[in-house]
């Protein structure tokens, strides 16, 4: 795994790899914004991603063991993880059983540590064993994390990992059968790391921070969850720093004691501190703190730190609140695994490609079918995407005429889903929301049972975040489904290409969600259009027209507070209706598999402006006028420290000239004119972009010379 911190470095030696692991002192120099993962586990060694010497093999013949005479047999290759299968170059048809074989070379004073492996994701289902041994097993939930202790199983500095992926649907886990509409991709799809530490160890921490915005401070709660290996009990102090990523100023809290019985685990709750003043997350300033934690025992020494963000997001009436701010929001879903050359075994350099994108699309809240990458969340973290994030329960098949015993297995894969997902991604600021099913027919009985229970499990777990479900089955009764049990109401509207009408039944279907549940916020979940369908023809004109006139519907609504398109990109999916093997897709998207811009992009872009109006005309000689409206809803929100980059164009249509200038603050629906003098003799033409605090533009004018 990779670090951004400095403090000592110790080179290591994975499977005849070198890796490097390394950690910060807390109290040094503030370390570089980047993009990769903050969370570390740091010891001695720390945290070793294995992508390098992993060999594969297909297994038609599905055996159930290392030991089996077929997997003797088998023809391996050569792979680096992440790694999937079914991508290009693989067998994107390929449904059943592969197996991946790794040899771990330790050297012996990792044998004098605890070793664990984590999967960030295996597709569906994994069983991982180390020298012929089952050692673990994660059925039936493809993208959330997992880890197995190792240690135990070890007597040499050599060791034969091997896992078996199964990715075959069933008719007990989520999503359901083939009932889902993405990529069906198997495989290791997600990072995999050896965690380091002594045998007494932070597992992991939970962190609680809210402000309060009428004293201008923040408290924030931290429990660690102690592991003790070992076979005695063991008495431990604890201790914990917390600082602004970007500032040298820390808050400490005193060592804590207490004492591990054998081989459990311990909640040692953090004394809360309270931070005076603080610099808060916002999607236009994503500000980051750092709490780190050490653990003291008799085996020595374990520290782990993690990123966190100080805000406040809730519902008020039929709005949404960001630190005391009222807000309406726009933004994009993305469909992972649809790059035809990696397919869910994502890059680093893809998922941030990717999102920048969105960026540029003025996307600040997005939603998704599934657990993320945890790259993916680091990423809106850093650069300001809200997200809701959900268990993928897809599908009106999921829950229909479901027994008792079926639905009884469906909802424990729903709640151990959604528990691995709270555990892994709770601290992260960027999520706002848990979703917790999507087209499931909400006036169905089973559903909302289902539903309902794991809503009590996500109150108790993180009673922070808003929960919702998003709904297809609003156009007739609203009042009857479930969407209004929640935080707010969430609706996907296809009205033109999933669904016959055009905006009069656009109109009709959200006049009867608000009168169905008139103190509810509703969020438009997805809209969009598909070229799915035989009747549909096709064309990029006609997702331009629905991302221009739905959109402006929507706005003759205050209480929708937010609006999602489905979706940034054309996507892999097992029930595709365009192209073959890896290429199997929906056409849905403003760009396509490989990220190419369709016009729609810009159409897209436009509309999620939080500046309706930009003109730029010449004052006089050598000045140029420029004029600023911004929108009053959807998206409506503050513009803070945002700047207007000026840039003259002159020789061989080349950027010649350039100037910044601050706006002032601009609320919804507020307008605003500034006069920049370009004095260039060959200009040619000048364009001006309003720059978010962030550096992406939110929007762009430009006028020939």
């Amino acid at each position: 795994m990779p670090y951004s911190r400095r403090a000592f470095v110790t080179s290591l030696i994975v499977g005849g790899v070198s890796s490097i692991g390394c950690a910060e002192s807390l109290y040094g120099q503030a370390p570089a914004n980047g993009d990769e993962a903050q969370r570390t586990d740091i010891s001695i060694a720390g945290s070793v991603a294995l992508e390098r010497g992993w060999s594969f093999a297909y297994d038609p013949d599905s055996s159930l063991l290392p030991t089996d005479r077929a997997v003797a047999n088998l023809r391996w290759e050569s792979v680096r993880v992440p790694h999937t299968w079914q991508a290009m170059g693989g067998d994107p048809g390929y449904v059943g059983v592969g197996w991946y074989k790794y040899e771990l070379l330790m050297p012996q004073e990792w044998l004098e540590q605890f070793l664990r492996i984590e999967f960030e994701a295996a597709t569906h289902t994994a069983d991982v064993f180390l020298n012929g041994k089952l050692i673990g097993r994660h059925a039936g939930k493809g993208y959330t994390a997992f880890a197995f202790d190792l240690s135990p199983h070890l007597e040499h500095e050599t060791a034969d990992l091997m896992v078996r992926v199964d990715n075959r649907p069933s008719d007990t886990m989520l999503p359901r059968n083939n009932s889902y509409d993405w990529a069906d991709d198997g495989g290791l799809i997600r990072p995999v790391n050896l965690l380091i530490t002594p045998r007494v160890f932070i597992e992991r921490i939970e962190i609680d921070a809210v402000p309060d915005l009428d004293k201008m401070e923040a408290r924030v709660a931290i429990r660690a969850v102690v592991r003790n290996i070992t076979d005695q009990e063991q008495a431990i102090s604890l201790d914990a720093v917390l600082r602004p990523e970007q500032s040298p100023v820390t808050h400490s809290v005193e060592h804590i004691q207490q004492k591990i019985a054998a081989g459990k685990s311990l909640v040692v709750e953090v004394p809360a501190v309270t931070i005076a003043s603080p610099t808060l997350w916002h999607f236009d300033s994503p500000n980051l703190y750092i709490a780190r934690l050490r653990v003291k025992s008799a085996l020595g020494e374990h520290w782990y730190e993690e990123n966190f963000g100080i805000r406040r997001f809730e519902v008020r009436s039929t709005a949404f609140y960001l630190n005391g701010e009222k807000v309406s929001l726009m933004g994009v879903e993305r469909m992972a695994g649809s790059n035809p050359d990696l397919g869910m075994a994502e890059t680093s350099d893809w998922i941030r490609g990717n999102h920048e994108d969105m960026k540029e699309l003025n996307c600040v809240f997005t939603r998704v079918h599934w657990a993320q990458d945890r790259r993916v969340l680091d990423f809106c973290d850093r650069h300001g995407i809200l997200m809701q994030e959900e268990v993928p329960a897809w599908g009106w098949e999921t829950f229909h005429e479901t027994s008792d015993e079926l639905q009884h297995a469906l909802e424990q894969n729903g709640l151990e889903q959604l528990r691995e997902m709270i555990a892994r991604d709770r601290n992260h600021p960027c999520v706002v929301a848990w979703g917790l099913c999507n087209e499931v027919i909400g006036q169905n009985p089973r559903t909302r049972q289902f539903a309902h229970a794991l809503a009590d499990e996500a109150r108790r777990l993180d009673p922070s975040r808003l929960l919702t479900y998003a709904s297809n089955s609003l156009d007739s009764n609203p009042g009857a489904d479930m969407a209004g049990d929640f935080d707010f109401v969430s609706a996907n509207e296809y009205y033109g290409s999933w669904a016959p009408g055009g905006l009069p039944q656009v109109r009709t279907y959200l006049k009867g969600i608000h009168d169905a549940f008139p103190s509810k916020p509703i969020v438009i979940s997805e809209y969009g259009w598909c070229e799915c369908q035989p009747s549909i023809p096709p064309g990029d004109e006609s997702r331009v027209t629905i991302v221009n006139s739905h959109t402006e519907v929507f706005r003759e609504f205050p209480a929708v507070t937010g609006a999602i398109y489905f979706d940034y990109n054309d996507y892999r999916t097992l029930v595709g209706d365009k192209g073959t093997g890896a290429m199997r897709q929906r056409v849905h998207g403003v760009v396509d598999l490989y990220a190419r811009r369709k016009p729609s992009f810009a159409a897209l872009r436009d509309q999620a402006s939080p500046i309706e109006k930009l003109s730029l005309t010449k004052a006089d000689a050598g000045n140029y006028k420029l004029q600023i409206t911004t929108r009053k809803q959807l998206p409506g929100y503050t513009l803070r420290n945002y700047q207007a980059r000026w840039v003259v164009y002159g020789y061989d249509d080349l950027p010649m000239h350039g100037m910044l200038q601050a706006l002032p603050d601009l609320h919804p629906g507020d307008s605003h004119t500034m006069v920049a003098e370009l004095r260039f003799e060959d200009a040619r033409r000048i364009v001006v972009d309003i720059l978010r605090p962030t550096g992406f533009s939110a929007a762009t004018i430009e006028r020939a010379v």
